[in-house]
């Protein structure tokens, strides 16, 4: 009975000599730098995006500038950054599907929208590219009636903005990584 005490007591040290020597080792990651080396939010910043090479007045010009808006506001929280020191590239395809249709009529009655983007990172100083990948979203859709067109319209409106919030949220959430990371 002693022993097993003892042998608790022992892990439990143990446990806590871990603890002490990993607890200075924790920084959070959008935490502010005392040692004067610019923070996340700061490295964020300088992202430019520039406009997504689409026809203009396209569907996927408006998808273009809604993954544009929403990861400017992952990035900087507002429309503009800071000076640019890198610049990202945005490269993306749309697709639609049907998965439901309906006996009755032929038409749709439920769809999946989908957006898959290539990214690639550069650094302005050097123009060599420093990070590159891709990411994809897929979303579906209800078609509340095989005739109201309308409705139909602002479903795969809807869609295409959920999608284009999940890219960029993907696209930011990477960023994040390799400024923090490095890799």
């Amino acid at each position: 009975m002693l022993s097993a005490r003892i042998r608790i007591a022992a892990r439990l040290l143990v446990v806590a000599a871990l603890a002490a020597m990993t607890a200075g080792c924790f920084q959070p990651m959008y935490a502010e730098h005392t040692d004067g080396t610019p923070g996340l939010r700061d490295k964020l910043m300088g992202v430019e995006i520039p406009p997504v090479d689409k026809a203009n007045a396209s569907r996927e010009a408006r998808v273009g500038v809604e993954i544009r808006n929403a990861l400017a506001f992952k990035l900087y929280g507002t429309a503009t950054g800071a000076p640019p020191t890198h610049r990202l590239v945005l490269r993306f395809t749309t697709s639609r599907s049907s998965l439901i249709v309906s006996a009755a009529t032929g038409l749709p009655t439920s769809e999946n929208y989908g957006i898959d983007v290539q990214y690639n990172l550069i650094n302005n100083t050097t123009n060599q590219s420093v990070m590159t990948g891709t990411t994809f979203s897929r979303v579906s859709y209800d078609i509340p009636g095989s005739y109201q067109r309308f409705s139909r319209q602002r479903a795969v409106r809807d869609a295409e903005d959920r999608a284009a919030n999940e890219v960029a949220e993907n696209i930011s959430n990477r960023l994040a990584a390799f400024f923090t990371a490095g890799t």
